[in-house]
């Protein structure tokens, strides 16, 4: 395979999925509407970092020419203005299918989400529902991947609790009774590596999922004593959980929506093993959380720059 054009590439996952396409030898062209944010990516041999707008028409063909295949990953979790879920989700989607029809690039990986589903009970999930059903119903050879929430050095789940158990004297957990089964963001990176060269995958949709199930409180009161901060935890119940939810919102940040709690109205877990065509054992969270979230946990450059190369 010859050049493959990533989009969302300096994103969490992305960088991982850059990283582990590198390392192979693959050449990869990256568009990101900030070229700072990917800057670390700029240091692979075989990465070209592109800032432009991924959602415009003409910078989707221009590099879509002569592709091989095309990875699809960019998503948000909370929408802000313009960027709506319609419009990163679906709409981006349909752009980047046709930009990958016109340009006769066959290949197409995408990113979903787990409970992703057109009738689901959230914007989120309805609109992944959506942009699944695009992928499925064109003619690319595409392969969709459905994890459930992605733990690692730099994820913006677990390290969300570990910020607020420092500097809140109490934790007032929405939906305690959530159940998510994290997956580590290096064995997904591992999953479209591999994919792109496994005819096996094309048409397949696949659900990944780490090897335990937790609920969310015993996730928070886990990283809880990770950083030793020793927070008390109070479970809301329904009608205080989407108060809470309501309340935050409408604040900077959006820690919690109504839509995030909708989502978790689906527990987040797989309804099978991890797929064994890909030939890995999933990391356990407590093999590897400790490593960025205890106190003494070491967090220089290198050892993120090494995290994503799989070194």
């Amino acid at each position: 395979m010859n050049r493959i054009l990533v989009l969302g590439g300096s994103g969490f996952v992305g960088r991982h999925v850059v990283a582990k396409l590198s390392a192979a030898g693959r050449f990869v062209t990256v568009i990101t509407r900030s070229r700072e944010r990917a800057r670390h990516l700029i240091l692979l041999p075989t990465v070209e970092v592109i800032e432009a707008d991924p959602s415009d028409p003409a910078v989707l063909a221009r590099y879509a020419s002569g592709a091989a295949a095309a990875i699809h990953l960019v998503g948000i979790i909370n929408e802000r203005g313009r960027e709506t879920f319609a419009r990163v989700h679906v709409e981006l989607t349909r752009a980047v299918v046709n930009a990958c029809v016109a340009a006769r690039v066959p290949r197409l990986l995408h990113m979903s989400a787990l409970n992703a589903d057109p009738a689901g009970p959230s914007r989120y999930l309805r609109s992944k529902g959506e942009a699944e059903a695009i992928v499925a119903g064109s003619p690319l050879d595409w392969t969709i991947f459905r994890p459930s929430v992605i733990f690692g050095r730099e994820d913006t789940f677990l390290n969300l609790f570990a910020r607020l158990v420092r500097v809140v004297p109490v934790i007032a957990l929405a939906a305690p009774r959530a159940r998510f089964q994290p997956v580590y963001v290096g064995d997904v990176a591992h999953c479209f590596a591999q994919a792109l060269t496994d005819d096996l995958t094309i048409g397949q949709r696949y659900e990944l999922c780490g090897p335990r199930v937790y609920t969310l409180l015993e996730l928070v009161k886990y990283v809880n004593e990770l950083t030793g901060s020793l927070r008390p935890v109070i479970p809301l119940g329904p009608a205080l959980s989407r108060l809470q939810a309501t309340m935050l919102e409408f604040m900077p940040g959006k820690l919690m929506t109504r839509d995030n709690l909708n989502s978790m109205q689906r527990d987040s877990v797989c309804s099978c093993p991890f797929p064994a065509l890909f030939g890995i054992t999933p990391v356990a969270v407590e093999a590897l959380a400790p490593q960025y979230l205890a106190p003494d946990s070491l967090r220089s450059r290198y050892d993120v720059f090494r995290t994503q190369s799989g070194r």
